[in-house]
Parts: structure tokens; sequence; C-alpha cells
């Protein structure tokens, strides 16, 4: 079972180190892990999917809690949630295919940031699902390199799991 968990940090040196080396000291394994300051300078989020059952999940958000780092951490999963990922993808494309990989690429909602002779980088976002999807529809064409984010992780609505909110740290 995959949770994600959203988990306001310190922005300072050495945290994501300390709360990977957790993640590996214990033997849990991190599905995705994205982390990027917040509108606040001083507090990075991190958003951590991690797989696992109720007793890893419980055990991981524990000492997550108990890191000095760590400001507030929420399971956000079974809230309505926006979830998205970002891959660039660099395809073969002769002229020849081209068409084709554009027809596909608007089918995905998704765009050419970058064109050279014999290749295309491609931008998409989305779930993980549709960047699944884009990718086994590019592999024909042959893929020379994939990178993509983590997923990152926004509560719907105006209900936030930030501090802002009550100023208590409770985002309620």
């Amino acid at each position: 079972m995959k949770r994600t968990l959203s988990v306001l940090v310190e922005n300072r040196p050495g945290v994501l180190t300390r709360v990977a080396g957790l993640f590996s000291r214990r033997g849990y394994n991190i599905d995705s892990l994205a982390v990027g300051r917040t509108e606040n300078p001083s507090i990075s989020r991190m958003t951590i999917v991690v797989d696992g059952d109720e007793q890893i999940i419980e055990q991981v958000c524990k000492q997550l809690n108990k890191l000095i780092d760590v400001i507030k951490l929420s399971d956000i999963t079974d809230d309505p949630h926006v979830g998205r990922e970002l891959m660039l993808i660099k395809v073969n494309a002769d002229p020849a295919v081209r068409g084709e990989i554009m027809q596909i690429v608007d089918i995905f909602r998704a765009r050419i940031v970058d064109i050279a002779r014999n290749s295309l980088i491609i931008e998409a976002t989305g779930d993980a699902d549709k960047i699944d999807a884009l990718e086994n529809s590019l592999r024909p064409f042959g893929i020379r390199e994939v990178v993509r984010t983590g997923k990152i992780a926004m509560l719907r609505g105006a209900k936030t799991k930030g501090m802002e909110a009550s100023g208590d740290g409770t985002g309620d």
C-alpha cells in the first residue's frame, strides 16, 4: 500500500541526509521523494511516497516525527489532493516520425521543449499513470533518456497542511 507523506522540514543543510538515513537504517524503501522550498524560505516540503503495510507506515511516521528538523508530518493519502510528477524524456525523432510523435505529445497534453536533428525532448506533467502511459507510447521510437521527479502533492481547496493557516502548526 503506497502512502503519500507531506513533511515540512527546516531548510538547512543535512536535513535530506538525515531523513534518507532514517529510511536506510530502518530498511524502509522510498518509492518517490521530492523536496522544495515552501512559501517560507526557511521551510522545505518533502513529499515522500512510501510503500508498506500499516505497521511500517506507522513506524516511518513515528521515526520522522522524532527528527528535530521535522516541523510537521501529514499523511495526505486519504485526503482529497492533487498529485503530479514531471518527466523530461528524450526520444529518437527522425523527420519521418516527428509528426506521429507530435500527435502523441498532443494527446497527452505534453509539450516539446527541445528539438535537435534526430531527437526531441518532451516535457509532461500528470499523475504517475499518465506519465507511465506517455513513456510507453514513446518507447517504440527509441527512448534515449528519461528524468522524472517524484510525486508532489497539495490538498484540494482552502485546507492546508502547512503552518501558515492557524499559526499553531496544525494547518487546520
